[in-house]
C-alpha cells in the first residue's frame, strides 16, 4: 500500500496539552510553563476557540494577547499549534447576521449557546471568517514556536438545512447529473410519482423517504465540509512557512457530515481526538458480547481502533490532538483512570502511528459546558496524581527519543471502510437495533465486531478506505457550491498485487454501497493471492444505493462459488455448528442477519443449528485464482468472530503465539521504526500481574534495559513495555 512520508518531521513524540490562558483566573503563565517543562511537555495547542477574544467587536482586532504565551513556550523549547477560530463565533456576529445560524431542519434554527452553530457556506460568515483567519495567522505565522496550524475543530457536527444550502444542493445535482431526465432515471423517481420536469420541483430533504435522494444529500454535505476545510487550509498556506503543517482535529463520533479520508486530502497530516472509558472498562478479558449492538462496548480494543482509524486517513502517521487527561464528561459520569492507564493508552496510540499525544486540557475549567472535563491540573491548580502520572510518561518519551517517532504499524489483516455505506445505512439500516427498530450504526457495528475479534486474537490491523483502493484524479472541491473552491489532490491507485502481499487478509463485510470499480478491485485482489472475506450486504447496492440485479454476492459470486437470493434479520442469536477443524463450536453464534447461502462449489465450513435454517451454510470458502474468497453469511458474535480470526491468520509469529498462550490479559502491538527495526508494545490489561517468557532479545526503549530471549518478565497491573526487538544501525542512536 502506498504510504506518505510523515508531514510532522519531529525526531521525538510531541507530548503536551491544549492550553487556554484566556480561560483561566489571573495567574502567571510562567508557573504553568515551568510545570509543563517539569512534565516533559513539548507541544501545546492554542487559539481555536476564542474568536471573541481576537475580535471583540466588528473590525476591532486585539491580536497581541497570545504573544506572551508563545514566548513562554518558546523559551522552554515547547512547540505551538495555532488554531483558526472559526467554529465558535462571537455574539456580535450572531446579532449582526442572524441568518448565518445553522438550521437543523428547514426553517428550524439551531440557536446559540453551543458551538458550530453556523452555516459555513454563508457568504457573510465566509467574509468575516476570512478576515479573522488572515489577521491571526499573519500575526503569528513567523513566530519561532509555531510548528503548525489547526483549521477549525471537530468539523461536521450537523447536516445543514439552510435555504442557501438547499439551493446549492440543487446546483450540485445539476452539475453531477446534467438533466432532470437523467436524475429521474438514476434515482428511480417514477416510484411514487416523484419524477421531476424541472430542477425547481425538487422537494426539501426534511420528510424525504427516497434512499437515492438521501445518499446524494449526505454526499453533498460531506463535500461542503471538505470545501470548507480546504478553503481555510488554502488561506493559512498563504502565510505559513514550508516547515509548518496544516491539519484539523477530527472527532470520529456523531459527525454526520465528516468523511476523514476525503477531508484530509487538502491537509498535511491527520489529527484526531481519542477519548475512552477507563478504569475496569479497559480490562481484559473483556465483557462478553451479548448482541450486535453490544459490539460498541468500550474496551482496550478501542484504543488500537482509534489509532488505526486515524492512520487510515492518509495511511500515514498522525497526531492525537485530544485524549483523556482526567475524567471526561459531566459530574454524573466521573471515571478517572487507574495508575498506569495513561501510559497504556499513550503507548498503544504511539504503536499505531501517533506522532503526538496531546491531552484535553491543561487546566480544568471553572465555568462553562465542560466544567467537569478534567484537565492535567484540577480546579485547585495544584499538581496531583494526573500530573505525576503524565510527568513519568513524559520522561519515557524523552528517553525513547527518535526510536518511536513516526512508527508505521504492521498489519496482519485489513478492514475495508466505505463512507458511502455508512451514510446509506444511517438512513436505511439492514440490522435491527436494541430497541427493535433499525440500527443506524450498523456499518460501524459490523466493523467494530470484527476488529475487536482481531485485536483480542493478537492480530495487528489496518483500516483502508474504498477511495484508497481505486484512487481518484483529484479536481475541484464542490465546484457548484457557489463559494470559493479549492483543488482536491489526487489519490493514487492501489495495486491489488502489492496489497495482497502487504495485508494477506482483507475483510469487506457490511458494506452495502460499493461501486463497480471497488468490486472489480476486490476481484483482482483475491486473484492476485489475497484472502478476501465478504459477508452480509457486501456490494448489495451500487453507487446510487440501488439494489443490484446481479447474482449475489454481486460481481463476486463466481469467485466465492456461493450465491444467495433470500436473507433474513435475526432478533435472537442462532448457534452456528462449525466444521470439526475448528474444535468446539458451542460458543459460535450468528446475530442480526442471515444470508441463505447456497454453495456452487465452495467448501462449507459451518451451518446454522436452528429450525428453519437447518443446513443453510453460515461460512464457506473457495480458492480464487492465486487467492481465496471466504463468505460469512451472518454477523458473528464474539465466539464466532474470534474463531474466524484464528482460522484466517494461523500466524507463526512467536509474539502472537505468546499472546494466545500467556493468557487473555496480554496484548502485543507491532510497528516498524524509521530505522527498520521492529517495536513490540506489550500491554497487561489487568489488576493481576502477568508473567511472560520473551521469544526474542529485546531492549526497552523507555528504560534502556535489555533482556535476552527466554527471560521471564513480569508485567505489573496496568503495565506496558515498549520493546525494540530487531534493531538496525540507525536505531542505535537517540
Amino acid at each position: 500500500m502506498p504510504e506518505t512520508e510523515p508531514a510532522v518531521a519531529n525526531r521525538k513524540i510531541l507530548f503536551g496539552a491544549a492550553y487556554y490562558a484566556e480561560y483561566q483566573p489571573e495567574r502567571s503563565i510562567d508557573v504553568d510553563f515551568d510545570l509543563m517543562a517539569e512534565a516533559g511537555f513539548s507541544v501545546i495547542r492554542v487559539g481555536e476557540s476564542v474568536w471573541s477574544r481576537w475580535e471583540p467587536r466588528d473590525g476591532e482586532f486585539r491580536l497581541d494577547w497570545l504573544e506572551p504565551v508563545l514566548d513562554a513556550a518558546h523559551a522552554r523549547g515547547i512547540s505551538v499549534i495555532l488554531g483558526t477560530a472559526t467554529y465558535a463565533i462571537p455574539m456580535w456576529l450572531a446579532r449582526k447576521h442572524p441568518e448565518i445560524n445553522a438550521e437543523k431542519s428547514t426553517g428550524a434554527p439551531m440557536g446559540w449557546g453551543r458551538r458550530q452553530e453556523i452555516d459555513y457556506t454563508n457568504l457573510e460568515f465566509r467574509r468575516h471568517a476570512d478576515r479573522i483567519i488572515r489577521a491571526v495567522i499573519a500575526r503569528y505565522a513567523e513566530h519561532p514556536a509555531v510548528i503548525g496550524f489547526q483549521v477549525d475543530n471537530e468539523p461536521g457536527v450537523a447536516l445543514l438545512h439552510n435555504d442557501g444550502v438547499f439551493r446549492r444542493f440543487v446546483g450540485w445535482l445539476e452539475h453531477r447529473y446534467g438533466t432532470v431526465d437523467r436524475l429521474n432515471e438514476e434515482w428511480g423517481l417514477v416510484y411514487w410519482s416523484h419524477e421531476l420536469t424541472d430542477w425547481s420541483e425538487l422537494w426539501r430533504p426534511d420528510g424525504n423517504a427516497q434512499p437515492q435522494y438521501d445518499l446524494a444529500w449526505r454526499r453533498f454535505q460531506v463535500e461542503m465540509l471538505d470545501e470548507f476545510i480546504s478553503w481555510q487550509a488554502a488561506i493559512v498556506r498563504e502565510y505559513s512557512r514550508p516547515d509548518q503543517f496544516v491539519t484539523t482535529c477530527y472527532s470520529y463520533f456523531v459527525r454526520p457530515a465528516m468523511h476523514d479520508e476525503s477531508c484530509s486530502r487538502s491537509l498535511d497530516v491527520v489529527s484526531g481526538n481519542a477519548y475512552f472509558r477507563v478504569q475496569d472498562a479497559l480490562a481484559l478479558p473483556s465483557s462478553p458480547v451479548t448482541g450486535v449492538s453490544a459490539a460498541q462496548m468500550d474496551g482496550a480494543w478501542r484504543i488500537a481502533f482509534a489509532g488505526d482509524r486515524m492512520y487510515s486517513g492518509k495511511q500515514a502517521p498522525f497526531l492525537v490532538t485530544e485524549t483523556n487527561a482526567g475524567s471526561i464528561g459531566p459530574q454524573s459520569f466521573t471515571e478517572p483512570a487507574w495508575d498506569g492507564q495513561w501510559r497504556q493508552i499513550a503507548w498503544m496510540l504511539v504503536a499505531r502511528g501517533a506522532q503526538m499525544i496531546e491531552y484535553w486540557h491543561w487546566q480544568t475549567l471553572q465555568y462553562g459546558a465542560e466544567t467537569y472535563w478534567h484537565g492535567v491540573l484540577p480546579h485547585s491548580r495544584k499538581p496531583d496524581r494526573v500530573f505525576r502520572q503524565l510527568a513519568e510518561l513524559g520522561k519515557e518519551f524523552a528517553a525513547a527519543g527518535d526510536l518511536v517517532a513516526g512508527l508505521r504499524p504492521q498489519s496482519d489483516i485489513a478492514f475495508l471502510f466505505s463512507n458511502d455505506s455508512k451514510l446509506a445505512v444511517e438512513f436505511s439500516s439492514f440490522l435491527p437495533g436494541r430497541g427493535g427498530g433499525p440500527d443506524p450504526d450498523a456499518t460501524l457495528v459490523v466493523l467494530h465486531t470484527l476488529y475487536r475479534a482481531a485485536f483480542e486474537a493478537g492480530l495487528s490491523a489496518r483500516i483502508v478506505h474504498t477511495e484508497q483502493l481505486i484512487g481518484s484524479t483529484g479536481g475541484s472541491v464542490a465546484p457548484s457550491l457557489g463559494v470559493d473552491s479549492a483543488r482536491r489532490p489526487a489519490v493514487p491507485y492501489m495495486d491489488p498485487v502489492i496489497a495482497a502481499s502487504e495485508f494477506p487478509v482483507l475483510v469487506a463485510i457490511g458494506l452495502t454501497v460499493l461501486g463497480d470499480e471497488v468490486l472489480t478491485w476486490l476481484r483482482a485482489y483475491a486473484q492476485a493471492g489475497g484472502h478476501l472475506v465478504i459477508g452480509p450486504r457486501t456490494g448489495y447496492h451500487d453507487h446510487e444505493a440501488r439494489a443490484r440485479t446481479n447474482t449475489h454476492p454481486a460481481m463476486l459470486a463466481d469467485l466465492a462459488q456461493v450465491e444467495y437470493v433470500e436473507y433474513a434479520t435475526l432478533r435472537e442469536p442462532t448457534t452456528v455448528l462449525l466444521d470439526a477443524r475448528f474444535g468446539s463450536s458451542s460458543d459460535a453464534a450468528a446475530t442480526g442477519w442471515i444470508d441463505y447461502l447456497a454453495t456452487t462449489g465452495a467448501e462449507v465450513l459451518g451451518a446454522y443449528d436452528r429450525r428453519g435454517f437447518e443446513g443453510v451454510p453460515a461460512l464457506t470458502t473457495a480458492e480464487a485464482g492465486q487467492g481465496r474468497v471466504t463468505t460469512l453469511g451472518t454477523i458473528p458474535d464474539a465466539g464466532l468472530a474470534s474463531t474466524l480470526m484464528a482460522w484466517l491468520i494461523p500466524t507463526e509469529d512467536p509474539w502472537v503465539a505468546m499472546r494466545r498462550t500467556h493468557g487473555s490479559t496480554v496484548t502485543v502491538s507491532n510497528s516498524t521504526t524509521r530505522g527498520g527495526g521492529v517495536l513490540r508494545v506489550v500491554h497487561n490489561w489487568s489488576w493481576s500481574p502477568a508473567t511472560i517468557t520473551l521469544p526474542q532479545d529485546v531492549r526497552d526503549v523507555a528504560s534502556g534495559q535489555s533482556f535476552s530471549a527466554g527471560t521471564t518478565v513480569t508485567l505489573e497491573a496496568w503495565d506496558v513495555r515498549p520493546w525494540l526487538v530487531s534493531a538496525v544501525a540507525s536505531d542505535q542512536v537517540h
